[in-house]
């Protein structure tokens, strides 16, 4: 019982640092700008589902597919660097949040986001997947299994918990906040691309230069 306690005291730390929900907060707020509550809750839904379902996925076929395409999460880190400085750059200029969006949009729209980037790779990224490879190859019983699969749904849950609160604050801020939080994150998330984007490109230039 003690090392099933150690074992998901060890998922649940590792799991909440690399996902930490207030970090995908100022992005769900800004990209959901456009939305009513309703709607947003329905993002919010939608992203952490999508995220829950692919962490297990991964967890349970990740070092299969990775082994199979040939693929690394150096390349995941890459891709996703790729992606988090594009969705930057659209925020930096004001472009990812739609003034108006019709009702015949709205359901293609929450779906679209809450798919790419909140859920993949905003909550489930390229650490909380690598994290869930080696977690389960940690995993020697069933028991601590389920542990993981209970550990990363708590986590998901707190940041469902997370976005639903958050989704109040648009209430206290104006238009012009929202306006003014979006290029400051946009810039951050530029940031945050290009420390992802050179921590997956470096392993990869040595071992193609082969250096130690």
């Amino acid at each position: 019982m003690n090392e099933l306690l150690s074992f998901g005291i060890l998922c649940f730390t590792t799991f909440i640092t690399i996902i930490n929900p207030l970090s995908t907060l100022p992005v769900f707020l800004t990209m959901t700008n456009s939305l009513d509550d309703a709607q947003r809750k329905q993002v919010a839904v939608k992203a952490v589902i999508t995220a829950f379902i692919a962490l297990v996925l991964f967890a349970f076929t990740g070092q299969f597919i990775f082994d199979f395409f040939n693929i690394t999460a150096n390349g995941f880190r890459v891709a996703g660097g790729i992606l988090f400085f594009m969705m930057g750059y659209d925020m930096l200029n004001a472009r990812i949040t739609r003034i108006k969006i019709s009702k015949a949009e709205v359901k293609e729209y929450t779906t679209d986001i809450s798919i790419t980037p909140l859920g993949i790779p905003m909550i489930c990224g390229p650490g909380a997947i690598t994290n869930a490879i080696l977690m389960m190859g940690e995993s020697k019983t069933v028991s601590q299994k389920g542990v993981l699969i209970a550990t990363m749904l708590i986590v998901c849950l707190i940041m469902l918990v997370t976005l639903y609160g958050g989704a109040r604050l648009i209430k206290l801020m104006g238009q012009t906040t929202m306006k003014v939080l979006m290029r400051i994150m946009g810039l951050i998330l530029m940031v945050i691309a290009v420390e992802f984007f050179f921590a997956g490109l470096k392993p990869i230039v040595q071992d193609i230069l082969q250096i130690q």
